[in-house]
Formats: C-alpha cells, sequence, structure tokens
C-alpha cells in the first residue's frame, strides 16, 4: 500500500469506522501514520498503598475490598469501590463505565494505575487503568503511546490500526539528500515512523523525533527561499508619499501611541515612502497596540490611492478588525472604503464583494484565506496586512502577494521569537518590535493554583459577572474522549451552568464549530449576552472583549508558557482590573515552576526564554507546545540550533541549484512542490 491508499484498504476499517478517523482529519494511510502522539504514558513500578504519593501518577498492586456501587447523577453514572493490599486501601471510581460492576468481584486482584489525589484522608484514583498483574509486567517502563482521539475510537483501536498501516506500507526513496542523511546520521523514513509510534526506549523515540522536526523546519525554510528568490523586487512601482491623514489620526486618538509604536510606524512610514518594496516583520507582545500601526500603514496605501488587504486566520479576527476600521472611519472621517471576505459570506454575497473589489469601488479588503480564491481580483493593490502570520502557510501568503505584483508587505505576529530566530523563518525581513504596553494598561493579577481552589475561582467570576464584568474559561480539549484526564469544553460548560447561579448565561466555543457558528458565539459574548465563555485555544489570536476581566485556564500545566501568555492577554484589554488564574493539575514541583514564570511576569519575550530553559525531553510531544507556525512535532524554541542548521542546510542547497533541477533533487522537489500545494489549499 502506498500514503494515498485510502483507509478503508486496512482490514477492519470500513465506511462507517472511516467516518470517526476523518473526525481526526484521518482519511490516508499517510494521514494515519502522520497522527502522531501527543504524549507517552510510562507505566511504572508498583507500590504499597502506604507507600503512594498524595498527589501524581503512580500504581499499585491492590484487591477489590467492596464490591462497586453505581450512583446516577444527571444521566451519568459513578462506579466505586475500595480496593488495597495490606498496608491500605484506595477510592476508585469510574465514569460512565457501571458495566465494571459485572465483571468486579471481591478478591479479585489488578494493578491500578494513574492520577492519584488525597481527599480528606482518603486517597483516591479516578479513572485509573486496570490491568491484570502479568499484562502490567509486560508494559511495565515501556513507552505507550497516548493519541488524541474521538468518540468511538480508543487510543488501542488508533495504536492497532497504526501498527497495521505501518506493516501495510511499501518502502520509498528517500527525498531528502544522501549527504544530509548522512551527516545526522537519520534512520530512514519508514522507520522513522514506526520507532515514533512505538519506541523501545527514550532514545529510539527522540531520534525519531530528531528527523521529523528537522524536516518539518528543512522544507518550511526551503519553500520560504525558493520562493522568495523570485520576489527580490528593488524598485516598488507602488511608491507612496506622506500624507496628513496618519498624523491627524494619531493626534486625534484618545490615548498616546507609545515610543516603540510611533518608532515602528516610522519605520513603515519611511519603507512606504522610499520607493523600495516593504517587506517587514512587526512584532509586538500580546496588547501591545500591533492593529493600530496596520491601520496607519493601510491609511498612507489608500490615500495614495491604492488598494490594502488585510488577511487574518480566522473569521472572528476578520470580523473583528472590520469591525475596528468600520468604528475609526465614523470617528475620524477616515478614507477607507472597507470590504469583509470571509468563506461564510453567501454565493452570492461573495460575488458582489469579488465583482466590487475588482473594480477598485473598495479600497480596502479585511478577510481570511478566502482572499486567496483565484478569482479574487484587484485593481491595484499595493500593500497586504498578515495578521497572526504564522497560522498560515508559506504558499498561501505568497498567493496574496502576487495578486498586485510587486506589492509592499506587512507581517504581525504576537509570537515573542529571538530576532535571530525571526530571520531564519521570515528570510530576510526587517523587523519592527513594540516590546511594551499601552501606557494606562493595569497589569494582570496572576495566581497559579490547585484543583482544590476551583470554588473559589467560580465564586470569584460569579462575583465579577455580578459586577458586570465577564469571564474566559479555557480547557485543553473540546469533548471527552480525547484525552480523558484532562477537562473538555462540553462536559465543563455542563458543569458551571450546574454550580453557577443560574442567571448566568454560559456559552462555549471551540474549533470543530462552522465559522458562521464560532462568529454568532463571540458577538454574544462580546454584546454581553454571554457572561462566561468556555472556550478551547481557538480563543488565542486577537479576541478583542475589553469587558472580560477573568482568565481561568483549566489542565494549565498541559500548555506551553507561550501559549498561556497568548491566553491570558484575551483579558486586560480595558480600563478595568484584570486577572488570570492558572488550575495546575499536575501538582509537582516542576509544573509549579513552569507556571511560577507566567505568575511573576507579564513579559512575553522573558516567559519564551524562560519556556526554553525549563523545556526537557518529555515536553518534546503533546499539548506542551507554543503552537507556533502549525508545526506538528518541531518547536522553534527547543529545537532553535536544529532551526538554525536546517536553514544552513538550505542556503547550501540553493545555491548548488537555485531551481532544484538536478536529477539529485528531483524527488525533494516533488516533494516540496506537494508540500506548497497542500499549504495553499489549506482551510485556516
Amino acid at each position: 500500500m502506498k500514503f494515498s491508499s485510502k483507509i478503508t484498504e486496512l482490514k477492519g476499517i470500513g465506511e462507517k469506522n472511516a467516518l470517526l478517523f476523518e473526525k481526526l482529519n484521518i482519511e490516508t494511510l499517510g494521514d494515519l501514520v502522520h497522527h502522531f502522539p501527543r504524549d507517552f504514558e510510562t507505566f511504572q513500578d508498583t507500590l504499597k498503598v502506604c507507600e503512594l504519593p498524595n498527589s501524581g501518577k503512580a500504581a499499585f498492586i491492590g484487591k477489590v475490598i467492596k464490591e462497586p456501587t453505581v450512583l446516577y447523577k444527571n444521566g451519568k453514572s459513578i462506579l466505586w469501590f475500595m480496593a488495597g493490599d495490606e498496608t491500605g486501601s484506595v477510592r476508585v471510581t469510574y465514569f460512565n463505565m457501571p458495566y465494571l460492576k459485572k465483571t468486579l468481584k471481591t478478591g479479585m486482584e489488578y494493578v491500578f494505575f494513574g492520577n492519584i489525589h488525597q481527599k480528606g484522608s482518603m486517597l483516591v484514583m479516578e479513572q485509573p487503568k486496570m490491568l491484570k498483574p502479568e499484562e502490567y509486567g509486560l508494559l511495565l517502563n515501556s513507552l505507550q503511546p497516548v493519541y488524541a482521539k474521538t468518540k468511538g475510537l480508543s487510543n488501542d483501536a488508533l495504536k492497532k490500526y497504526i501498527k497495521k498501516a505501518l506493516d501495510a506500507l511499501e518502502e520509498f526513496p528517500e527525498y531528502l539528500p544522501k549527504d544530509i542523511l548522512n551527516k545526522y546520521k537519520f534512520s530512514s523514513y519508514l522507520d522513522t515512523l514506526s520507532a515514533i509510534h512505538n519506541p523501545t526506549n527514550k532514545d529510539e523515540m527522540v531520534e525519531a523525533r530528531k528527523r521529523l522536526a528537522y524536516e518539518e523546519f528543512f522544507f518550511f525554510i526551503l519553500s520560504i527561499k525558493f520562493l522568495k528568490e523570485d520576489l527580490q523586487i528593488t524598485e516598488n512601482s507602488h511608491k507612496m508619499m506622506k500624507t496628513a491623514y496618519a498624523e491627524t489620526l494619531i493626534e486625534a486618538l484618545p490615548y498616546r501611541l507609545t515610543d516603540s509604536q510611533l518608532r515602528a510606524w516610522q519605520e513603515i512610514e519611511d519603507d512606504l515612502c522610499s520607493g523600495k518594496t516593504l517587506n517587514r516583520l512587526l512584532q509586538g507582545d500580546v496588547g501591545s497596540g500591533k492593529t493600530i500601526i496596520a491601520v496607519l500603514s493601510l491609511l498612507l496605501c489608500v490615500s495614495n490611492g491604492y488598494q490594502g488587504a488585510l488577511m487574518a486566520p480566522t473569521e472572528v479576527l476578520a470580523m473583528q478588525h472590520y469591525e475596528t476600521i468600520t468604528e475609526l472611519i465614523s470617528d475620524y472621517e477616515l478614507p477607507f472604503k472597507p470590504i469583509l471576505l470571509v468563506g461564510s459570506l453567501t454565493t452570492k454575497g461573495k460575488r458582489q464583494a469579488k465583482e466590487l473589489i475588482k473594480n477598485g469601488e473598495y479600497n480596502i479588503v479585511i478577510g481570511t484565506h478566502a482572499l486567496l480564491e483565484e478569482n479574487v481580483e484587484f485593481q491595484n493593490l499595493a500593500l497586504v496586512v498578515t495578521d497572526e502570520q504564522h497560522r498560515f502557510g508559506v504558499a498561501q501568503r505568497e498567493t496574496l502577494t502576487k495578486k498586485g505584483g510587486d506589492v509592499h508587505t506587512l507581517v504581525m505576529s504576537a509570537t515573542p521569537i529571538p530576532r535571530s530566530l525571526a530571520i531564519i523563518l521570515y528570510g530576510e525581513l526587517a523587523v519592527s518590535t513594540i516590546p511594551e504596553l499601552p501606557k494606562g494598561r493595569l497589569p494582570i493579577k496572576n495566581c497559579v493554583v490547585n484543583t482544590a481552589f476551583r470554588k473559589k475561582a467560580y465564586d470569584f467570576i460569579e462575583k465579577q459577572v455580578k459586577e458586570g464584568r465577564q469571564a474566559y474559561v479555557i480547557c485543553p480539549m473540546v469533548e471527552s474522549g480525547v484525552m480523558d484526564e484532562l477537562e473538555n469544553v462540553v462536559d465543563y460548560a455542563g458543569k458551571l451552568r450546574e454550580v453557577l447561579n443560574p442567571s448566568i448565561q454560559i456559552g462555549y466555543l471551540h474549533g470543530k464549530m462552522t465559522p458562521a457558528k464560532k462568529n454568532q458565539i463571540m458577538e454574544e459574548f462580546a454584546k454581553g449576552n454571554l457572561q462566561v465563555l468556555v472556550s478551547t485555544t481557538v480563543i488565542e489570536v486577537g479576541i478583542n472583549v475589553p469587558n472580560a476581566t477573568v482568565m481561568m485556564v483549566e489542565n494549565a500545566d498541559r500548555f506551553g508558557l507561550a501559549t498561556l501568555h497568548q491566553l491570558r492577554g484575551r483579558v486586560g484589554r480595558g480600563k478595568y482590573q484584570s486577572y488570570c488564574i492558572f488550575i495546575d493539575t499536575k501538582e509537582n514541583a516542576r509544573s509549579k515552576e513552569r507556571l511560577e514564570i507566567l505568575n511573576h511576569s507579564n513579559d512575553g519575550f522573558y516567559i519564551a526564554n524562560e519556556d526554553l530553559k525549563l523545556r526537557g525531553p518529555g515536553d518534546l510531544l503533546g499539548i506542551l507546545q507554543s503552537g507556533s507556525f502549525s508545526f506538528k512535532i518541531a518547536d522553534i524554541y527547543t529545537d532553535s540550533k536544529m532551526l538554525t542548521s536546517a536553514s544552513e542546510d538550505v542556503d547550501r542547497l540553493l545555491n548548488e541549484d537555485r531551481t532544484l533541477q538536478s536529477e539529485k533533487y528531483v524527488l525533494l522537489k516533488n516533494r516540496l512542490m506537494m508540500q506548497m500545494d497542500r499549504e495553499h489549499g489549506k482551510t485556516i
């Protein structure tokens, strides 16, 4: 079988359960074997009950002391029983597994492995793995993959079918040049895939990950430099002249721009008026005020008679930019004629919008990847601004800039990246940085707490809502059945409806919703019709609700610090004091040390550097990633040396063969073209 073979060609996968795989974006064998583990579970030596810790993961051999009792609450079952040895006992609880009552009998012996915590004078294990001692012995000290899954598709099922796929796949020629394979002593690609899914030890997993991470960097940088060479334009036909509009707006704003905002704007204005092509990264911490700089840039563009485009990664953010510019037009009589172009528009609405963009009726086009469609034409596009640009593929960004010839390009990012890495990731972009927050912003008050603090947190949210404010609650998962030990949005919203005052309106938001549904939920939250929004990290990018003052993050220990800092930036955007509550569910020394960095600093650049220092091999997979640039395996902080090596290898390769036409690079070029085609068609 080939990577392109449909998963239904695997024995055991029919049309019905293929629909379950589709929920995980798995349609081919290639998709299946690239569904990498989120984490690895190591089965520990068993302890006596008297030796068990008060918190954390542990295993013990125990007999069922008392037959299970099943209780029902709100339509859900809770099964519990006591298990233990001669030194003590543990209360074991399972949710929605009432059938265990028929199989568990007094005196039966099992190994129980999972998270344990103290509840009063009693040790409690919830939803532990339960294995016969001989089964557990076979797994002891091995690395067992943990996958993102969906209802109806268990971790064991994914593991089984991934193994089947790896066994069925044909060997294929290597596309990386031999000198690179030899330089880093990389195993064959199929052996690498086998090792990342079923490592015999930690070293083997790390080596497999090394190749996969290197390839992500290598092809990302290769695609940038392969395309950028064609766009190196010195003189620009869209030369602009300084106008009074920008200075008038700066003077009229109800707040004073910071020194770094003014410096960044001066750099951008000078570039646009120089006769050269603007090719600049505007990098600023969360809430630093990048949007107003983008507005000033677009204002200079339209006041010179050109069209500008602003591309955002989500419809929610695109809509927000549209509303911001519309308000500015109303308040300051700016010469903008904006139009919104997003995927959820009707076919008729899209057709009309495209006609008006083509004939120049609108001078600012704000949208998502819908701007990339082939039939979106501009009359005289001169400036493209891309917000949270790392959310787009390289080919996607280049597609938009090519719609206007020698277009000026301004890309914005709130991801704190050292300048040296930024140069590698963005090619030869000039970099403008806005390190400080606007004056008058109250610093966010942070706290890192354990799960015992939840009741106080709920009371605090109620108090803030009573005062007219709003709150976010972040969960790492969309729904149950993905990683059972983590909180999920759907169930958590239901839990809050039970514990909070019934008058409080609670909504939830996640990436699997349609764009129209997401927009509706965010609009309701922005209007204040919802007081509490339970969400995944989909709100990490650019959501602006100044009335929201509380950010509570569940399973905070499972996120990278950069992501947590981005999430925290959703509050503290108005005149009210804001708060961020990080719930540490691991409650061990290492997770506490990491989260305390956030507790004591609101500086994104400092946090990113400290995060890098604390990353270890156990963080190489799983949720604990920065999320930057949509890499599956690689991380720009942890793997910064590898990123530099990949960049040097790409430079050497392109210096040897700029167009990759030689026979030795045929497979490499085919692989590159396939990747860029996928990026171009990717839905954000």
